[in-house]
């Protein structure tokens, strides 16, 4: 069923920066999706494609009892990054990386290429800066930090 939902909303998706993160099916039939945008997603955006997305599914009659419901949505704060390219858009921003092992690094997302990310941790009075390079086969999560 995710492919199917992925196949109608790519269409809706050409020609803007809007890419998909994540596709969720509960067992209810609550489908939530997730959407970011190089260019920040709005509630304009989600409704949008939202309206046009609920209006596909009704089309193709993917639950011909109308017995589903559609929230479109960017991920939430805390969720991890989960694609290259929000990576890309959070280059310069604090970062929390956790490792395959568990262990932590926190610092600024500097670089990102194909297969590594490299960190930069603030210098400590015991310490000078350094930038560390974790390749994406060594991360379990990343999530950007809210600065206040």
């Amino acid at each position: 069923m995710t492919e199917k939902i992925y196949s109608l909303l790519e269409p809706l998706l050409e020609g803007t920066d809007i890419f998909i993160v994540g596709i969720r099916i509960k067992p209810i039939n609550n489908i939530k999706v997730f959407l970011d945008s190089d260019s920040g997603f709005s509630i304009d955006k989600s409704a949008t494609i939202n309206r046009k997305l609920y209006a596909g599914i009704e089309e193709a009659g993917l639950f011909p009892d109308g017995d589903f419901s559609l929230e479109v949505s960017s991920p939430g704060i805390d969720e991890p990054l989960a694609q290259l390219r929000q990576y890309k858009k959070n280059i310069g921003r604090k970062v929390t990386v956790t490792g395959t092992d568990d262990s932590e690094i926190t610092g600024m997302l500097k670089e990102v290429t194909d297969e590594e990310i490299i960190i930069e941790i603030k210098a400590t009075k015991q310490k000078k800066a350094e930038e560390k390079q974790i390749p994406f086969s060594n991360i379990k999560k990343t999530i950007v930090q809210i600065i206040f």
